[in-house]
C-alpha cells in the first residue's frame, strides 16, 4: 500500500475530498461528535439509519415528495 501511495501521492487527498462531504453532513446531523449507542453492531445500525435518512432526503429534493410517494406505492 505504501508503494502504491508513493507512486500516486495525490490519490489519498482525492479520496478524502470525495468521501468527506457525506460523512461531514451525517456527522453534523448526529450532533457532530459521537454516536448515541455503544457497541459496534448498534453503532453500525445507527449509522445505517442516518445514511438511509440522508439518502431519502436527497431523493425527496431531486424527485419531489409526490413522485417519491408514487414510486413507493408502485
Amino acid at each position: 500500500m505504501l508503494a502504491r501511495l508513493d507512486e500516486a501521492p495525490d490519490s489519498m487527498r482525492i479520496r478524502r475530498r470525495t468521501v468527506e462531504h457525506p460523512f461531514g453532513t451525517l456527522k453534523t446531523w448526529m450532533g457532530e461528535t459521537h454516536f448515541l449507542t455503544k457497541g459496534l453492531e448498534r453503532v453500525r445500525t445507527e449509522m445505517s439509519l442516518h445514511v438511509l435518512a440522508y439518502n431519502l432526503k436527497r431523493v425527496m429534493n431531486l424527485m419531489g415528495n409526490e413522485a417519491l410517494m408514487a414510486a413507493m406505492k408502485a
